[in-house]
């Protein structure tokens, strides 16, 4: 197994390594946005107040069913994982597709 890799190994290594996984992208982001705002809306929901949250309520604007609740966190990360996951796909897609098309 001392055999030294010829210039198609080394070419193939580099193919292998040079595309990511949208998927991998999606699911990534999609927990990260989904978390990131579960937790946001539950500290605002612990802080209480009467105007806790005016800016964040604002996404329910683009998320029907959003607001600064228990239920509300649990709707907004849901929505969160759909966008994160939708976004992070299209990255991974478009870095692929660009990556191709520059060899």
């Amino acid at each position: 197994m001392t055999e030294p890799l010829t210039a198609s190994d080394i070419q193939a290594i580099r193919r292998g390594f040079e595309r990511v996984s949208a998927r991998g992208w999606g699911v990534a982001l999609g927990v990260l946005s989904a978390v990131g705002l579960f937790l946001a809306t539950v500290v605002l929901v612990i802080k209480g107040g009467p105007d806790a949250g005016a800016h964040l309520g604002l996404l329910s604007n683009f998320f029907p069913g959003f607001d600064i609740s228990w239920s509300g966190a649990v709707i907004g990360a849901i929505y969160a994982a759909l966008v994160g996951y939708g976004a992070g796909w299209l990255t991974g897609a478009s870095y692929n597709f660009f990556i191709e098309r520059g060899k």
